[in-house]
């Protein structure tokens, strides 16, 4: 129950976004008490991922843009005579020009239910609702029938998190920088990777191998106890090896229809946000040092394509695929090599770019000595930056990451999180849950409570009308309200969504994991970045694709991208497909939107802000999530200077227990990630947690 919440705390978060659940596992382990908020019902907001049906459920609020009941309605009587209340919004007004399209006969689907779903959630504000933690929170489905959180989270399937089994390869635990062929090798060792073949499946690599058992992390999202029943025949078994298709497959696809992604939704994980891991980014580093790598499991990205002259070829990254590649002439693979080299210490060579310092990148590429085609990898596809707008030295930087990124665990500089991004901010709040946060989704906040004389904020009043106290308070920018935001510019992200069934550009294996950037189509346009998903990344159903498509926005995402889809894939039905349309994968659904960028807002743009509420920004446009981890730490070192941030949990063997710890360990009653006892998955899913438990 709410009124059973402490009334006081160190730091209260309010939205459970990745940048506000870094913050708060920080806050935790550095000893502080925190609240984590959320009025949805899930994890993650704009960066959470969902099944089919919980997509369907998402796509259809957002379109009636229902505002939530105020339950109290008189909790303005709660701010007293030297106070101030500064209202906050429950009603999301970051998602826009939503549209969605079934290009398959839809009527086929009425009647057919979701295998494996579980039963609805009661309705939002209903005293089961209240006060819990996030592993019980992942027990019960989200207002369509999927499990709140990742609406597929590992631990509802029956595996262990932290073991997130893969369907295609052995988990390569991520810590130990090596060759995504090699498995069961400690990361640690920065082994350089063997070169994947093109044909080769992703392979899986736990940034930090399996979780032990006992590490306290049973109460935490990420880990839900679902019944043993939503894992039983009906249910989706991920840990089922895909096989590799026949050629006859290949050349004709299984024909999918829309029942069967309706009956399969539970094997979708959707993104709203479409993003990769760079493998020595901020996120990977921050994963690793802080261990909440043991929480995840990822696999590489296999391949890095271009779309030029109409076609999708792939385009070579490494030494050793430079020199194998068919589509460059020798004299091509010397300049790119000699060229890439240079990139990778451009600094020690300041001669050779600063004449060209106020060009674009674009152009300076000009003036190295490059055909055409190099000039297209090397822009779209390996630095990946604007033709128009991205300066030589941006150039330069975006090429010389992309560069140091390789070989760390594949072939590609990327690596995606199984069951999609939303694992990750939930990865954050049950290391935030094992060190003591509590968690209540379901929860809105109506107000902040400003001291007048002091001009700090004090308090925040929930939809109940109770009142909680902390030092400091983090908010989610989608919370504030209009009056709040009046000098805000925002910037938009255009999105697009695709179930297909083939990927765009074919080979002997299905199981690929594609990034393409598509260059404008036409000037005043912005280049499109396409992220193609295999079933064995855990995110859509056998013989089928997801694909994401991002840009900034300069229309409604429909304009934005619809022409990149019209070129790129079939939209036809089956009767009106033409020849030179049959080769092209075939979309099956889709859905475009609009998402609010409000990184790079500054404090001081928010008006009337107390000086101890700190903002955090919802998504960017950019393939990384560099920016969310800036803006997490940057805030929590304001906060805490002489603290840590993330540092890396204590090793269990050198914990010494007082004989006072003893007693309530042994009773069960101690909730701290040192003192917790070993339990069994019966005993955790009872208390409302998932246990991780050991590998055999």
């Amino acid at each position: 129950m709410a009124d059973n919440l402490p009334t006081e705390f160190d730091v209260v978060v309010v939205g459970t976004g990745l940048p506000e659940s870094i913050i708060a596992a920080a806050c935790a382990r550095s000893g502080q008490r925190v609240l984590h908020v959320d009025w949805r019902n899930y994890y993650g907001g704009n960066w959470a991922s969902f099944s089919f049906s919980g997509l369907l459920s998402w796509i259809k609020e957002n379109q009636q843009k229902t505002d939530l009941s105020d339950e109290c309605e008189d909790w303005r009587k709660l701010i007293l005579e030297d106070e101030e209340a500064i209202p906050l919004s429950c009603k999301d007004k970051t998602i826009q020009h939503v549209e969605d399209f079934c290009f398959g006969d839809q009527d086929s689907a009425e009647g057919v239910e979701e295998v494996g779903a579980l039963p609805k959630l009661p309705v939002f504000g209903a005293p089961a609702a209240q006060g819990e933690s996030p592993g019980p929170e992942k027990e019960s489905p989200a207002a369509e029938g999927i499990p709140v959180g990742s609406q597929q989270s590992p631990a509802a399937e029956g595996i262990p998190v932290g073991s997130q089994q893969s369907p295609a390869a052995e988990g390569i635990p991520l810590g130990s920088q090596h060759s995504p062929a090699a498995e069961g090798i400690p990361l640690g060792s920065q082994q350089s990777p063997a070169v994947e073949s093109p044909a080769e499946e992703p392979q899986s690599c736990s940034l930090a191998g399996r979780a032990a058992a006992g590490d306290g992390a049973g109460a935490a999202p990420g880990a839900g106890a679902a019944p043993s029943t939503a894992a039983g025949d009906s249910a989706p078994q991920p840990a089922q090896t895909e096989t590799a298709p026949s050629e006859n497959a290949a050349q004709e696809p299984k024909k999918i229809t829309y029942s069967q992604i309706v009956r399969e939704g539970r094997r979708f994980n959707i993104d709203l946000v479409s993003k990769l891991l760079y493998s020595r980014g901020l996120l990977i580093d921050l994963l690793i040092k802080s261990n909440v790598s043991r929480y995840a499991e990822f696999k590489n990205a296999t391949r890095v394509l271009a779309f030029r002259e109409g076609k999708v070829e792939q385009v070579p990254c490494s030494r050793a695929d430079v020199f194998n590649s068919r589509q460059l002439t020798m004299v091509e693979k010397r300049m790119l090599m000699k060229f890439l080299t240079f990139c990778l210490d451009y600094e020690q060579h300041p001669e050779e770019y600063q004449d060209h310092e106020s060009s674009t990148f674009a152009q300076f590429l000009q003036t190295r000595k490059l055909t055409p085609s190099l000039q297209h990898f090397i822009l779209h596809s390996i630095a990946m930056v604007s033709e128009a707008e991205s300066s030589t030295l941006q150039g330069l930087q975006a090429t010389k990451k992309f560069l140091q990124c390789l070989g760390r665990y594949g072939n590609t500089p990327f690596l995606f999180p199984l069951y999609g991004q939303g694992e990750i901010p939930q990865c954050f709040c049950r290391l935030c849950a094992v060190f003591g946060g509590i968690y209540c989704l379901r929860h809105a906040v109506r107000c902040l409570v400003l001291d007048r004389a002091s001009g700090r904020c004090k308090a925040i009043v929930d939809h109940f009308g109770q009142r909680i106290s902390a030092n400091y308070f983090i908010v989610e920018d989608s919370y504030l309200s209009e009056s709040i935001c009046t000098n805000v510019c925002y910037r938009q992200i255009s999105r697009a969504v695709l179930i297909t069934d083939q990927s765009v550009l074919n080979t002997d294996s299905e199981q690929q994991v594609s990034i393409l950037t598509v260059p404008p189509l036409e000037p005043g346009r912005a280049a499109v970045r396409v992220i193609e998903l295999c079933s064995s990344t855990m995110t859509c159903m056998k013989d089928s694709y997801l694909v994401h498509l991002t840009c900034p926005s300069t229309k409604t995402a429909r304009e934005d991208l619809e022409p990149v889809v019209q070129k790129l894939f079939n939209l036809n039905t089956e009767k009106e497909t033409e020849n030179e349309e049959l080769e092209k994968p075939r979309v099956l659904w889709a859905v475009y939107f609009n998402m609010r960028d409000s990184s790079g807002v500054e404090k001081s743009s928010y008006a009337g802000l107390p000086s101890n509420v700190y903002v955090c920004s919802g998504p960017d446009s950019a393939l990384g999530n560099d920016c969310a981890v800036k803006q997490a730490e940057t805030i929590f070192r304001e906060m805490f200077p002489a603290e840590e941030f993330c540092p890396p949990p204590p090793n269990p063997e050198d914990i010494i227990y007082d004989e006072d710890e003893i007693e309530p360990e042994e009773s069960g009653l101690n909730n701290s990630p040192e003192t917790k006892p070993e339990t069994s998955a019966e005993e955790s899913s009872s208390e409302g947690g998932a246990a991780v438990t050991k590998e055999e």
